[in-house]
């Protein structure tokens, strides 16, 4: 009896084991997830940015032309 009670709480301390790593796992995949979404997000904030700059460039670009054209 006594070999398989120790045999009972090796199962129950592998699965306690166990029922933690994944536990843990799933709680640090969520992390990660949360901040790739964050970054995802500056990201794309980022991305307009540079959308309107181009904008605000070709016409800065253009209006140079046409003082240019004006001043000749």
């Amino acid at each position: 009896m006594s070999l398989s009670g120790e045999l009972l709480l090796l199962l129950i301390i592998n699965i306690i084991s166990a029922g933690i790593a994944i536990g843990s796992y799933n709680k640090t995949l969520k992390y990660i997830e949360e901040h790739i979404n964050r970054l995802e997000e500056k990201q794309d904030k980022h991305n307009g940015l540079i959308e309107r700059m181009v904008a605000v460039e070709q016409s800065a670009k253009s209006a140079h032309h046409r003082i240019d054209e004006l001043i000749q």
